[in-house]
């Protein structure tokens, strides 16, 4: 049985939206290092304002790897629209991929748990942008982020909560397990308006 298959046998009401809203195409990146630096300029901002740094910093480095950032200075990253805070994070980051003290290939050999924990060791990087390479770098199929507002919003929305607490959301989760992170594209698309009729409870 497949993703979609499972889910709509597993939660009607996900299965409605699945319906309606059609086959969602997850946009995938296959280089770690690359992942992490994206996601890190993702922190709190909007997709569009992210797409627009990700451009600019493309077009500084050429291809982001840890000795192109390397070479860079925290204010020539730092144009490119991010804060100094993610600057100095990124600058980091690079500096222990490249001296070899973080190994980023060995993240692929380890559970979802062990990624999370060993990327949040990181300064800068925390649950939610370990959960975020996950889905969207490593193609894991089992992962909702309750740090993800869009997330918890969507299922309020699905499920006409006003208020969601961590409980309910494990409950959901595990309901759409093993297939969580088609799931979690769903409500992203759900919290975006992919249903004009699904508005958000007051």
């Amino acid at each position: 049985m497949d993703a979609i298959e499972h889910l709509k046998k597993k939660d009607k009401r996900l299965g409605a939206a699945i319906d309606q809203i059609g086959p969602i195409q997850r946009k995938t990146e296959d280089d770690l290092f690359s992942g992490v630096v994206h996601h890190i300029v993702g922190q709190q901002i909007s997709m569009a304002a992210q797409a627009t740094i990700w451009g600019r910093m493309q077009g500084l480095l050429g291809k982001v790897s840890a000795d192109t950032i390397c070479l860079c200075s925290r204010e020539e990253l730092q144009s490119c629209g991010i804060s100094f805070r993610k600057a100095d994070y990124i600058l980091g980051f690079a500096q222990k991929v490249q001296s070899g003290e973080f190994n980023i290939e060995a993240l692929w050999d380890m559970s979802d748990k062990d990624v999370i924990a060993s990327l949040s060791s990181l300064n800068g990087i925390g649950v939610w942008t370990a959960e975020m390479l996950l889905i969207f770098c490593m193609q894991r199929p089992d992962v909702v982020s309750y740090g993800d507002f869009a997330i918890r919003r969507g299922m309020q929305m699905l499920y006409r909560h006003r208020k969601l607490d961590k409980e309910q959301f494990t409950k959901y989760a595990r309901r759409y397990s093993p297939y969580g992170s088609v799931a979690s594209l769903y409500l992203w698309a759900i919290a975006g308006g992919a249903i004009p009729e699904l508005d958000y409870p007051e």
